[in-house]
């Protein structure tokens, strides 16, 4: 049974990196290129016809930026996975782009199958981010943080599952690093949701985030 392609868009106005990221999901038998656009208005009017499951947006678009194209697309296409692709790597952009509905952040500089990966991690709901950004982000909540009065809801296990989901792991690595089924972890993530308020694990990951950014 042939498995069903995973329709992707990208938002790139440098066309030499456009065209190679065309290139590289044609490559691919996993992969649908469902649009290419070179600015984020042609994005606003092309991909609600469209409707990708994700999108590669870049962060530095001329007149709209990546960040602010995101917020209005996820207000057309709330199912669409937004994963930034930049030059950038300071740990700014990435709560920004994540304030604005973006589900993952990956440096231009990446190699092309960790790329082609992200795309796989975010479509199985994962949070893809380059080791880089990673080490950056978790950077952010090294020192000791005063836990949240929502936080203090939690119960150590769900605090572990929020943790690892913050640090972009999936349903099943999250599972796997905690000994526990995958159904138990999706029990535990409704559980962190109605705790803290949110809609989304990006939405969790986020308010994780910022509180230990700004404790």
């Amino acid at each position: 049974m042939k498995t069903k392609m995973i329709s992707v868009a990208i938002v790139e106005d440098d066309k030499g990196i456009r065209q190679s990221l065309e290139w590289l999901l044609k490559s691919s038998s996993e992969f649908l290129c469902a649009a290419a656009c070179d600015s984020a208005e042609e994005a606003l009017r092309v991909l609600p016809r469209t409707a990708p499951e994700v999108i590669l947006m870049d962060i530095n678009l001329p007149n709209m930026s990546g960040i602010e194209c995101t917020a209005r697309i996820k207000e057309l296409l709330p199912a669409a996975q937004v994963v930034m692709i930049t030059v950038y790597g300071d740990t700014e952009k990435v709560f920004n782009a994540l304030r604005a509905g973006a589900s993952g952040y990956i440096l231009k500089r990446a190699a092309p199958e960790r790329i082609l990966q992200a795309i796989r991690e975010v479509h199985a709901g994962g949070v893809p981010m380059s080791g880089e950004i990673a080490r950056k982000v978790l950077g952010t909540f090294r020192e000791p943080a005063p836990v949240s009065a929502e936080e203090q809801n939690l119960s150590r296990r769900e605090q572990e599952v929020l943790e690892l989901l913050s640090q972009g792991c999936s349903n099943k690595e999250i599972a796997d690093k905690l000994s526990i089924s995958i159904e138990t972890v999706t029990w535990h993530l409704r559980h962190i949701y109605s705790k803290l308020h949110v809609r989304s694990r990006t939405q969790a990951a986020l308010k994780f985030l910022s509180q230990r950014k700004n404790p």
